[in-house]
């Protein structure tokens, strides 16, 4: 692969230029092609990031940790969201590569740091998607009368519900990018009415007094111990983090998981007609339409039903709030739509997976091979490994309760963005950006002081794993990665 002279040295940092980024998506046995415009990645990003919240995770952590409060969460987590997307619109509108993050870093913090937040978006990715298939499994379950697509086998309990899903979702993912988001706009359309519908009947149930207490009085009792409490609440000696201040602000770091998504559309720029334009459009305008949805439903939800009765229920979704109230056949939509959401999230998920891993073999960081596109221009190596591991990874390992890992790994590329776009706009003002982050650098700083806040909520054993996870992360890099980096081997020429 031959590469022209930087505009700048790199230094010892070994950073890839904008420029170099920009021309190695030109190379013929690598390139991807060009399919997309904004309303696709508006798609995307509400297709994403509608269903693992609402139907996952906003009724048990109303149930655990927040009661009514739930809302307030959720705008604590949209906040902090806006801010890293004004900062991702900027870099995705400048760097319009496959990679997300990663390829921000390289261009900005060097290459170490770009192959650690490579690295710790593989982590996001993977775990999210094989915790979706599982929640995907679940309500196939509750679809279709059964206790879920679960099976023992050889003493192992294997998910098989989690591996169709998987499966099917590599297929459309290998036969192209397009494809998947006509896929995914035809789902998205059932899911959004899904939620509509949750909005508009539930609001008929609603009863003033289950807002009341709105922020419960703490129970320690409820929340985690030891390394199970939120890192915050650890250090300033609290007892717990369930209900409360502590409780609300704990929510907000869960809830957070609902919003993951949106900067997976900036894993796409490279397939995009007009990135400059069309990826900050597609990425604000997906996270202002969820936000307004999400809010919605958590008030509607938690007005429908007291958050003890919540806490009691032997399910903690959104088919319950309407089941407790007696409306079982909204329960059994709600499942339906459920199930179709979490169908696009992992479609989506396991696409970005791909990209960042697709760019990062581009650079030499893993192997060149896994880089090839086909015939349709996709990815198709990397598309079945990642289909493959995370098919094995929701089939056999229990990981329901690692949502905290993709929480801490997304916020920690929130973070580096953020200070990325301080960076660049010192290092090269030249640069052309189809969007421009306002009020730089007092807005990624903002975006910084959140997403750290929202880190220090996560409990202390989520920090301990993705601690461990990340030190892998650097010995992989110093035994391959370092030495095979394309950049590496061009500075030594």
């Amino acid at each position: 692969m031959a590469y022209e002279p930087d505009p700048q040295p790199a230094g010892r940092l070994r950073l890839k230029s904008v420029e170099q980024s920009i021309a190695d998506t030109d190379e013929p046995d690598t390139k991807l092609r060009k399919d997309l415009n904004w309303w696709d990645l508006t798609v995307f990003g509400v297709s994403v990031v509608i269903g693992a919240g609402i139907f996952t995770i906003t009724a048990s952590t109303a149930a655990n940790l927040t009661g009514p409060a739930i809302s307030v969460s959720f705008i604590i987590a949209a906040i902090a969201c806006g801010l890293a997307a004004l900062c991702y619109a900027e870099f995705a509108s400048t760097v319009p590569v496959a990679g997300s993050a990663y390829t921000f870093s390289y261009a900005t913090f060097g290459e170490f740091v770009a192959w650690i937040i490579g690295w710790d978006l593989i982590l996001e990715f993977a775990v999210a998607a094989a915790v979706v298939a599982k929640g995907w499994s679940s309500y196939l379950g509750t679809v279709f009368g059964f206790a879920g697509g679960t099976a023992e086998v050889a003493g192992l309990q294997l998910d098989w519900g989690a591996l169709i899903i998987i499966a099917f979702v590599t297929l459309i993912l290998a036969l192209g990018t397009k494809l998947s988001a006509g896929v995914s706009l035809v789902i998205t359309a059932l899911k959004v009415a899904v939620v509509l519908l949750v909005v508009i009947v539930g609001a008929f149930y609603v009863k003033v007094a289950n807002f009341s207490p709105f922020v419960p009085a703490p129970e320690p009792g409820h929340g985690g111990t030891g390394s199970e409490q939120s890192l915050f609440s650890l250090i300033t000696g609290a007892e717990g983090s369930s209900y409360g201040w502590y409780g609300l602000l704990a929510g907000a770091s869960i809830v957070f998981f609902a919003f993951i998504g949106f900067d997976i559309v900036a894993t796409t720029a490279e397939e995009t007609k007009n990135p400059q334009r069309n990826v900050p459009r597609g990425i604000l305008a997906s996270l202002a339409i969820v936000t307004v949805l999400y809010v919605a439903v958590s008030v509607v939800l938690t007005g429908m039903v007291s958050y003890t009765e919540l806490r009691e229920a032997e399910t903690q979704n959104l088919a319950t709030a309407f089941s407790l109230n007696g409306v079982d056949w909204a329960a059994k939509v709600i499942s339906i739509g459920a199930l179709a959401g979490l169908t696009t999230v992992v479609i989506v998920l396991v696409l970005g997976q791909t990209r960042v891993l697709f760019a990062m073999s581009r650079d030499g960081l893993l192997p060149t091979q896994l880089a090839k596109t086909g015939s349709r221009g996709t990815p198709v190596r990397i598309t079945l490994i990642v289909g493959a591991v995370v098919a094995v990874t929701a089939t056999v390992f229990p990981i329901d309760k690692l949502e905290e890992m993709v929480n801490i790994g997304t916020l920690f590329a929130f973070v580096l963005v953020s200070a990325g776009v301080i960076v660049l706009r010192r290092s090269r003002p030249d640069l052309d950006r189809g969007f421009r982050t306002p009020w730089v650098p007092v807005l990624p700083i903002l975006s910084i002081i959140a997403c750290v806040w929202l880190m220090l909520n996560l409990t202390g054993l989520t920090w301990i794993r993705f601690g461990l996870w990340m030190l892998l992360g650097v010995v992989v890099y110093f035994l391959y990665g370092r030495r095979h980096s394309l950049v590496g081997k061009r500075l030594v020429k």
